[in-house]
């Protein structure tokens, strides 16, 4: 029976593999990422390649950042054993037992070796999220009669006070990793303006907050290490792929920040250039933009755009001497 008194778990009978939350942040970003390149072909020469790395880039950095607040194997265990499987039962099954931790529960699979012994299948797949008081809810997946070995894993969160470390670590983590969706977002509409310095900046701020993410859930190691013991095998946790995901994506938005930080430094019209922002067409013209966008020019009595009298010069050149482009 659960112990009255502790902070419990919700039990969600959540898939784990298909998340529906993953499903749709991919497709979104698919979605994304077709649009953009839709694009390409409107793009000449060299810069096609480019912006083609862009886009895939970015759009890795931002799905990553997101994907990751619904991911559950933050940290997980894994072992094969040899087990009671129900409650008031002798029957010893063997079995793959894994458990799964997130940002906001754990998730605990429990899989047959082979998956149909004694006539039934075992493969379960539990979903408990975080929650300060939710015996009622912890009573139902008794009452359900899931397996021991997932009522013993849920149960240790309880007693071993691994629930309220995860839990806040967890949402600091999350918090930490909206944060630098934003700082995404802002990276790369400044990538769009002619100050690239600044996107450089934002871009080493997003790889900050994925730290301070990781920073956060890292703190959880700290806590007195529960071991999970199940018939004669025990494990514990240890990072698993969003952690190390985490930390890949900070570096890459580090390296990112620092490469386009430092060539603005020692190339900023090449890096303009490349980024297709605070380019001149006419940089061999004495021509002002900023003045020519806002003043109307003259020719043969007719009011048309200063852009447009440059062209109709240049036609003239060709045949008559050349003309005043002030006019």
């Amino acid at each position: 029976a659960p112990l009255l008194g502790h902070p419990r778990l919700l039990y969600q009978p959540t898939a784990f593999i298909f998340s529906g939350r993953l499903l749709t942040i991919i497709l979104v970003f698919l979605v994304l990422a077709i649009s953009l390149l839709l694009i390409l072909p409107g793009i000449r020469g060299k810069s096609r390649l480019f912006w083609m790395l862009r886009i895939f880039i970015s759009l890795f950095i931002g799905a990553v950042i997101v994907a990751l607040n619904f991911t559950n194997d933050w940290a997980e265990a894994r072992m094969t054993t040899n087990t009671t499987y129900k409650s008031f039962s002798n029957v010893v099954v063997n079995a793959d037992v894994g458990l799964h931790v997130g940002l906001y529960g754990i998730n605990i699979t429990l899989k047959g070796n082979p998956p149909i012994q004694f006539n039934e299948t075992i493969d379960y797949n539990e979903m408990f999220s975080w929650q300060d008081t939710v015996e009622d809810e912890y009573e139902e997946a008794l009452e359900k009669g899931l397996p021991n070995p997932i009522l013993y894993i849920a149960e240790k969160f309880g007693p071993c006070g691994l629930n309220l470390p995860y839990r806040y670590s967890g949402r600091y983590a999350s918090a930490t990793l909206w944060t630098a969706f934003c700082s995404w977002m802002l990276a790369n509409i400044l990538f769009s303006m002619p100050v690239i310095l600044y996107a450089g900046y934002m871009m080493m701020v997003t790889a900050a907050f994925i730290f301070f993410s990781t920073a956060s859930f890292s703190t959880i190691m700290n806590v007195p290490q529960c071991v999970f013991s199940i018939g004669t095998d025990s494990f514990k946790t240890e990072y698993s792929h969003s952690f190390w995901l985490a930390l890949a994506t900070g570096f890459l938005c580090t390296i990112i920040g620092l490469l386009v930080v430092l060539l603005n430094f020692l190339i900023p019209e090449k890096i303009k250039e490349a980024f297709s922002v605070g380019v001149d067409s006419y940089e061999d013209e004495d021509f002002s933009y900023e003045e020519g966008f806002l003043n109307s020019a003259f020719l043969d009595g007719v009011t048309i755009s200063p852009l447009t009298s440059r062209v109709l010069c240049k036609e003239r050149q060709a045949t008559a001497p050349p003309c005043d482009k002030t006019k």
